[in-house]
């Protein structure tokens, strides 16, 4: 897909638990009325004269269960604050929330609930889930915004991927490793990856990347449900790679490094953004994870030296007191931020329709909300940055990883291009 999908185009033509959090929304979800409101703003599906409905398909009991509450939980505490300052266009944000379990059959079936009665989705986690209804959201006109970072799910101008994708994390990531003499050419380099979008996107990345360096990739594809990395370890270790790069979740990475340490085994470890937990500090495997463990990611963490982030931190622990500080606040917080500045767009264009939401967001080619990089959402055919950050785990740090290099934009991800729709 070219550039032309660019917004000047389409301008030119025109929590806690799951109990917890679905206690925090609708009981159910019943559509807007439609049509004109009261004040002649157009209404599209979720719309009243009072309200606007937006829907939040998380994952609360599955395997990113604490990715999914943090993500809702920073989501709710943003919709509360725009209600108190009095809702956008007179009306009040209503969250429906629905947890999907990370199971793509539920999610499908959430997904068909919410898809007539909610104006958009500020929040669908997991690629495996958004990309069972990606054309589904194209053909509904539904705005959203999934807490994934797949190609597979660039080339949808309803999808917004925020931040970078895997594969540019992996690319800078390398170059990065590279740059500190981590590794050198002719290296071999073991990467264990989720089978599907999200390792698959991941490790083109990290293939690009080796191809322009004169490294081996070995691979090592495991399934979600796959937690031991015992065998993962041991062909690594026998094969004699110099670093290790690991797309998957927290439980994952724990076990990789926790066993990759435990056999004498120093190699530098690079996870994707979905890769870590500040949970894990307060496990078995905390040791591990700060021996050598960093974090390709485009969120800030909440250690930033940001004032956005520091007042989103203080906010976040007076709603929510105990609760982690983890990438999904960060995540979550922006995601419904961009949502609430594209209905104010919409409103003043009296265009609450899902037509004029999206319109709305697309002609936004400068988003900076001050928690990390700024994004470019006038084209859908690319990443809005190519930008990441690394991080490494620290137990003293606010929300767990303190940043090791500010977000930096390789000349390999620059000359870059991501494949549109797949991975």
């Amino acid at each position: 897909m070219k550039s032309t999908l660019r917004k000047t185009a389409v301008s030119l033509t025109a929590l806690v638990l799951a109990a917890t959090a679905a206690g925090c929304a609708s009981d159910k979800a019943t559509g807007g009325s439609g049509g004109t409101g009261a004040d002649g703003v157009k209404q599209g599906p979720g719309v009243t004269d009072k309200t606007i409905k937006l829907g939040l398909a998380t994952d609360l009991t599955g395997v990113y269960a604490p990715l999914g509450k943090s993500i809702t939980n920073a989501q709710q505490l943003h919709f509360e604050e725009i209600n108190k300052a009095g809702g956008i266009c007179g009306r009040t944000i209503e969250a429906v929330v629905r947890d999907h379990g990370y199971d793509p059959q539920k999610a499908v079936s959430i997904y068909s609930e919410l898809s007539g009665s909610v104006l958009a989705l500020p929040h669908f986690l997991g690629s495996p889930m958004v990309s069972a209804v990606k054309q589904r959201i194209e053909s509904d006109k539904i705005f959203t915004i999934p807490s994934a970072w797949t190609t597979a799910l660039l080339g949808n101008q309803y999808i917004q991927v925020t931040g970078t994708t895997y594969d540019v994390d992996m690319i800078n990531g390398v170059q990065w490793m590279l740059d500190k003499k981590m590794i050198k050419s002719g290296d071999k380099i073991g990467h264990v990856y989720f089978e599907g979008d999200y390792g698959g996107s991941a490790l083109r990345g990290a293939k690009y990347a080796a191809g322009k360096n004169n490294l081996t990739i070995v691979e090592q594809k495991i399934k979600a449900t796959d937690n031991d990395m015992s065998s993962q370890v041991a062909a690594l270790n026998q094969a004699g790679v110099k670093a290790i790069l690991i797309s998957a979740g927290p439980r994952q990475a724990a076990s990789l490094a926790g066993i990759a340490r435990s056999r004498g085994m120093k190699q530098p470890i690079l996870g994707s953004n979905s890769a870590f937990s500040p949970q894990l500090l307060a496990t078995a495997a905390a040791p591990a994870l700060t021996q050598g463990f960093f974090i390709a990611t485009a969120g800030a963490p909440m250690s930033a030296d940001l004032p956005a982030i520091k007042k989103l931190a203080a906010d976040y622990t007076k709603k929510y007191p105990g609760q982690p500080l983890d990438s999904g606040v960060v995540n979550g917080y922006g995601g419904a931020k961009i949502v609430t500045e594209a209905l104010k767009k919409a409103c003043e264009a009296k265009d609450l329709t899902r037509e004029g939401l999206i319109k709305a967001h697309r002609a936004n080619n400068a988003f900076n909300d001050g928690l990390g990089t700024p994004m470019d959402f006038s084209y859908w055919d690319k990443p809005a940055t190519r930008k990441t950050y690394i991080t490494q785990p620290n137990k003293e740090a606010p929300g767990g990883v303190v940043i090791v290099q500010q977000a930096t934009e390789s000349e390999l991800a620059k000359t870059y291009q991501a494949p549109v729709g797949t991975f």
